[in-house]
């Protein structure tokens, strides 16, 4: 497979790279900033006691890797053709997993906004994709991987037990708009800042649906800054990605004063230029909850 790496050097284009994977007759992908390697299957060092879905670990380079089944893990048949399989090495959330995939065939390169919504007619897969991509008579369903690595490893994600360090907290009147595709880590980052004392959160599903909300209380002549007083984005979101979406707000005059945090699993050293060059005032790297919220209280307390 060739990749085209102009892309991952641009930052707040709305464009991404994606690669497609296969599971039986089921086409998904996954974005290509958190694809290291692709891989031939090699054999698989179980582990006692481990979750249904996680086959194992292999060692990569040195380093020892976990290796999830994806077709178990979504409930899917075995692959039926299994040395013809590959394992995708990944990095996100600063951890590397392997998932074992049936196929990989290509990359696309294409416009968030051409990522719709799930809805529940995807075959009950509604709660594991974060996008659909009509591509010629067919789709390809966006993987919620962080919700499949939640499932299997609760605390690899967010909780409000990672507060504690924090001690006794105050309760706070200041407003947080979030933008957060995942309805799973939208509902966890509204508790656990409500339990750091930022009960006064609001919600939208992508950068678009909430780029729109703020024009909106401007046509009503509102101020922005007396509506909100800081903006929490993730990057991977259909229609519109937190880089774009924060490079709107930084270049808006009614709405470039607002503080923006990005939180996403694609922070990386690599990658934290990105959110520097769309003006970003902050970037945490999930599942990092106590550092996001000092990044809070320092903007805004």
């Amino acid at each position: 497979m060739k990749q085209d790496q102009g892309i991952l050097l641009e930052s707040g284009t709305n464009e991404l790279e994606i690669v497609e994977f296969g599971i039986g007759n089921n086409r998904f992908g996954i974005n290509v900033i958190k694809v290291k390697e692709i891989l031939n299957p090699q054999p698989v060092t179980k582990i006692p006691h481990s979750h249904k879905s996680v086959e194992g670990i292999i060692e990569i380079r040195g380093e020892v890797v976990p290796v999830v089944d994806v077709a178990h893990a979504l409930g899917f048949s075995p692959s039926e053709n299994p040395k013809q399989d590959k394992f995708i090495l990944t990095e996100f959330n600063k951890t590397k997993i392997v998932f074992h995939v049936h196929t990989v065939t290509q990359i696309h390169r294409i416009s968030w906004e051409q990522i719709e919504k799930p809805n529940k007619m995807y075959q009950g897969l509604e709660t594991q994709i974060t996008g659909v991509i009509k591509m010629n008579e067919d789709m390809l369903l966006l993987l919620d991987f962080e919700k499949v690595v939640a499932d299997i490893n609760p605390e690899s994600s967010i909780h409000a037990d990672q507060l504690r360090e924090l001690g006794q907290r105050e309760r706070s009147q200041k407003k947080i708009l979030i933008a957060e595709d995942s309805a799973m880590l939208r509902a966890m980052l509204q508790e656990t800042l409500s339990e750091a004392g930022y009960e006064n959160t609001i919600t939208f599903e992508d950068g678009k649906e909430a780029y729109e909300h703020l024009e909106d209380l401007l046509e009503e002549g509102k101020t922005i800054e007396e509506e909100y007083q800081l903006i929490i984005t993730d990057i991977e979101m259909p229609r519109m990605d937190g880089h774009h979406f924060t490079r709107l707000l930084k270049g808006h005059s009614d709405m470039n004063r607002l503080p923006v945090v990005i939180f996403s699993s694609l922070i990386t050293d690599d990658l934290r230029h990105k959110g520097e060059i769309v003006g970003a005032d902050g970037q945490v790297s999930k599942p990092e909850i106590v550092e996001l919220v000092k990044i809070i209280d320092h903007h805004i307390l």
